[in-house]
């Protein structure tokens, strides 16, 4: 059995508890076993890199030094944002002579760089989807549009995607699942996560502009990575819906849950009754495989 370490961070032991589900129930059937990293702490983000350089390096960095502890060489970190501060931190530690040597003084912790962290996309290329191929059951006659936001594919520097600004391992999970993706326009603009508790009134114009192209070229739901994409489009709609002609009620699901309806897990147990816009018009479009003999 693979062995992966898994960094949950503040939004996965809390709010965004449904993705943590989703997460382990589809790593489960693949057969990959998750490993919580030990005494694990916040990374940082979103406000540590704006007040203290110094302390945004090593709060990330801990954790890679526990991974490193643990003789871990992938870290899952489903957060965009987590994730964010963990490849800056291993980043800075490469290219920074002063902070190889005053990171590892500040965490009490040997640091070497032999740990990786992944995407939850990375995550599902690498370890799962080849294991989930023929444990597909069910099929989702709905339509996806797939939202990358900012944090999958800026900066350049820590980016793990190909094609930034019209990324496609998203849509090709979807479709080993067996089900659609749309084409659309606003797949990486920003839903201004960042300002999601102290200017609602911004989350709801950039938010509307993304939910308004997604429907308006015909999905069914919006598909993410992201707990705090995830909490804007979910959970801001009252904001999103007073900067539409139309009241929108598409619904955003994980891209863990997707592949969970996929492969027949109750929904409940993915979580998909925790949302803030109801998921059940798209629960309905699921339906089992006939295999003709």
């Amino acid at each position: 059995m693979n062995k992966v370490g898994y960094f949950p961070g503040c939004s996965l032991s809390g709010t965004a508890k449904e993705y943590h589900l989703s997460l382990l129930e589809i790593a489960k059937i693949a057969g990959v076993d998750i490993i919580e990293l030990e005494d694990w702490n916040c990374c940082g983000a979103t406000a540590a890199h704006s007040l203290a350089s110094t302390l945004a390096v090593a709060l990330p960095a801990r954790n890679l030094a526990i991974a490193e502890k643990m003789q871990l060489t992938d870290v899952l970190v489903p957060c965009a944002a987590c994730y964010s501060r963990l490849a800056q931190a291993k980043y800075e530690m490469k290219i920074n002579e002063k902070y190889k040597t005053l990171i590892p003084q500040l965490i009490e912790m040997d640091y070497n760089g032999t740990v990786t962290p992944l995407t939850v996309l990375d995550f599902i290329q690498k370890y799962l989807i080849d294991n989930l191929s023929d444990k597909f059951v069910n099929k989702i006659n709905a339509k996806f549009a797939c939202y990358y936001g900012c944090l999958l594919t800026r900066p350049e520097h820590l980016s793990t995607i190909e094609r930034r600004e019209d990324p496609q391992i998203m849509e090709e999970i979807i479709a080993k699942a067996q089900a659609k993706s749309i084409d659309w326009a606003y797949k990486v603009e920003c839903c201004g996560a960042g300002l999601s508790m102290t200017r609602t009134d911004i989350v709801g114009k950039l938010s509307a502009r993304i939910l308004n192209d997604a429907q308006m070229r015909g999905a069914d739901a919006v598909v993410v990575a992201c707990p705090m994409c995830h909490s804007n489009l979910d959970m801001r709609r009252p904001e999103i819906n007073q900067n539409l002609e139309f009241k929108t009620d598409i619904p955003i699901l994980y891209i863990t849950q997707v592949l969970g309806l996929a492969l027949g897990i109750n929904p409940k147990n993915l979580g998909l009754d925790k949302h803030f816009v109801s998921t059940q018009r798209l629960i309905s479009k699921v339906e089992k495989i006939t295999v003709e003999v």
